[in-house]
C-alpha cells in the first residue's frame, strides 16, 4: 500500500469515533486536511504521512513505535516533533514548550506543525464568521491566549527562514486576530 494511502487508513482507524472540539464534524477530517495541505505545497510523502498521523501518537492509542514500524524512522521522528511531550503539565507549559521547540526544529516538522495550525485557524476563522464571539467559548483559555499562542507560533516557525505555509499561516492569524 503507498504510503499516503496507508497512513490515511491507519489515522482514520485510530481517529474513528473522536470529533473536532464542540462540534459533530468527524475529527479525521483535520489530519486529511493537513495532509492535502502538505500535498498541496509540494511536500514528499513521508511529510504528508506524517502530516496526516500528526495526532494519533497524543490522541490515540497509536505509538511512535507503531509508526516507526509502518512508515519509517524519518516520518516517526516528524510525528514526535508535532507531538506534545507531556500531556500533564498545564496548557500554557505545553504551548511554551512548542513555541521554543519550533524555532530550532527540522524544516519538515515546522511545515507539519505549520499545516496543522493552519487548518486549525482556518476552522477557526470560518466558525467565527458562523457563530462570532461565540467560538472562543470553546477554548478553556479564551480569545486572548490563543492569538497569544498562534502569534508566536507564527513568529517561532519563521525563526529559520519563510515558506509558503507560513505565510498563509500568518496571514490567517492577521485576519482572525486584527
Amino acid at each position: 500500500m503507498e504510503m499516503v494511502e496507508k497512513a490515511l487508513h491507519i489515522a482514520s482507524k485510530a481517529h474513528e469515533g473522536q470529533y473536532r472540539k464542540l462540534t459533530e464534524i468527524p475529527y479525521i477530517t483535520h489530519p486529511v486536511a493537513v495532509g492535502m495541505l502538505l500535498m498541496k505545497a509540494g511536500y514528499p510523502d513521508n511529510v504528508v504521512a506524517a502530516g496526516i498521523l500528526h495526532d494519533t501518537v497524543e490522541d490515540t492509542s497509536l505509538t511512535l513505535e507503531d509508526i516507526k514500524l509502518n512508515f519509517g524512522e524519518k516520518t516517526a521522528e516528524i510525528v514526535a516533533g508535532c507531538s506534545e511531550p507531556d500531556k500533564s503539565l498545564s496548557w500554557e507549559k505545553r504551548k511554551e514548550h512548542t513555541i521554543e521547540f519550533l524555532k530550532t526544529a527540522s524544516k519538515e516538522i515546522r511545515a507539519v506543525a505549520c499545516a496543522d495550525k493552519l487548518h486549525n485557524i482556518r476552522s477557526i476563522r470560518n466558525d467565527y464568521e458562523q457563530v462570532g464571539e461565540e467560538v472562543w467559548k470553546r477554548f478553556k483559555r479564551g480569545k486572548e491566549k490563543q492569538k497569544w499562542y498562534y502569534t508566536n507560533v507564527v513568529e517561532s516557525l519563521g525563526a529559520q527562514g519563510t515558506f509558503a505555509l507560513l505565510e498563509e499561516l500568518r496571514n490567517e492569524v492577521e485576519l482572525l486576530f486584527h
